[in-house]
């Protein structure tokens, strides 16, 4: 009895499984973006957990679990170390703010004349103190909508927890895991496949840090030529931040802002919000420069794209994909970059990757791929008598 399927049977089971994994992959694709964000974690702590194996001479694992659990008890002590800070500051900002709100409704308390028509804008700050109030004090019907999407995102938070230690521990057993599952014959392109396409992302992610390491300087540089207090910090801040697209630079901008609104500036005499008003101007003309000119200039030259492809795509992906999938869209596009000039060199009957160049010993070079040439033997010379 012959136990191999025809070709029309291998065919259509490939359709079926195709068919079942994607109805599949619809249904569970609510935990794509933890999971994206959980490799994402990882890929940004590779280059410390080399720099351990490389230095300690660790194994893999080893240095993994280090970088990952000193990471993980920073990630809840400096917020922990932060939060009364933060209430006490935002005590103060919100008495700033209803003592402002109180002065504006005293000048808007008679009508104004503008060329004779009366306007009565006297209601106008007790209306924006009702819509803060409700803002902030959520109703009951609410309460478990509240209760719901807080246990949800503590669930997600979970899953990109415990996801990053495993993409970080066991990243390549399941990368092996992965490459096996395809014939024998393609293994060894998808291993070639793989090294160019992890090129791609460390050039993506040496060229984020030269561009944060910029933006931390600029930024430290400059609160501190116009006084801002905590300038190095807000500056260092801003650098970090800037790696996260829109939100990055609104968080930056709003904690400086609100330290130029509690403390002023050292050596300007001006007003608290006057000078607030110049701490966001000056970080909204920098942070378009860096937006529009450097960041696609940086990244261009990382991962070898033009730099208005860099600037549209970053646009494209913040309006439909968001955050994350603007932090993507570069190495995204330059991975498929990759894969599509290994498809075209596999459909015209080309080589699909460059002749590797040869290791060349003492003896002569050794036989391997890219090395079609076999060492010569060495010839034997015939003793006399």
């Amino acid at each position: 009895m012959n136990k191999t399927w025809s070709v029309q049977t291998r065919y259509f089971m490939l359709g079926l499984m195709i068919v079942f994994m994607s109805i599949v992959a619809w249904y569970i694709r609510a935990i794509f973006p933890p999971l994206i964000i959980a490799g994402l974690i990882a890929y940004l702590l590779y280059p410390l957990v080399q720099f351990l194996q490389t230095r300690l001479r660790l194994r893999r694992k080893a240095a993994a679990n280090i970088v990952y659990f000193i990471c993980l008890v920073l990630m809840f002590a400096v917020p922990a170390t932060l939060v009364p800070t933060l209430f006490n500051e935002a005590t103060t900002v919100t008495a700033d703010l209803n003592h402002m709100l109180n002065q504006v409704q005293d000048y808007l308390a008679g009508p104004m004349v503008i060329a004779g028509i009366s306007i009565h804008l006297e209601q106008l700050i007790p209306t924006l103190k009702a819509s803060l109030a409700g803002l902030t004090a959520p109703l009951p019907q609410d309460a478990w909508h509240l209760i719901e999407s807080t246990s949800r995102g503590a669930l997600w938070f979970l899953t990109i927890v415990v996801g990053a230690y495993y993409f970080m521990t066991d990243w390549e057993r399941l990368r092996e895991w992965l490459i096996h599952l395809l014939p024998e014959a393609y293994r060894m392109d998808a291993h070639r496949l793989y090294l160019e396409i992890r090129q791609v992302w460390m050039a993506y992610l040496r060229g984020q840090v030269t561009l944060m390491l910029i933006v931390g300087v600029v930024f430290s540089v400059l609160w501190s030529v116009i006084g801002l207090p905590g300038a190095l910090i807000l500056g260092i801040l801003a650098g970090l931040l800037s790696l996260i697209p829109d939100v990055g630079p609104f968080v930056a901008t709003a904690l400086a802002v609100i330290i130029a609104l509690l403390e002023g500036s050292s050596w300007i005499p001006w007003n608290h919000y006057w000078f607030a008003a110049l701490v966001a101007g000056l970080y909204i003309v920098l942070i378009n420069v860096k937006s529009i000119w450097l960041r696609p200039r940086i990244l261009g030259r990382s991962v070898r794209m033009h730099e208005g492809l860099i600037f549209i795509s970053i646009i494209a992906a913040v309006v439909f994909t968001g955050v994350l999938g603007a932090l993507l869209v570069v190495p995204v596009l330059a991975s498929a970059g990759v894969l599509l000039k290994y498809l075209r060199h596999r459909i015209l009957g080309l080589p699909p990757f460059p002749a590797a160049e040869p290791f060349v010993s003492e003896d002569g070079p050794v036989p391997g791929p890219g090395n079609d040439a076999a060492p010569k033997p060495k010839k034997l010379r015939k003793k006399k008598g």
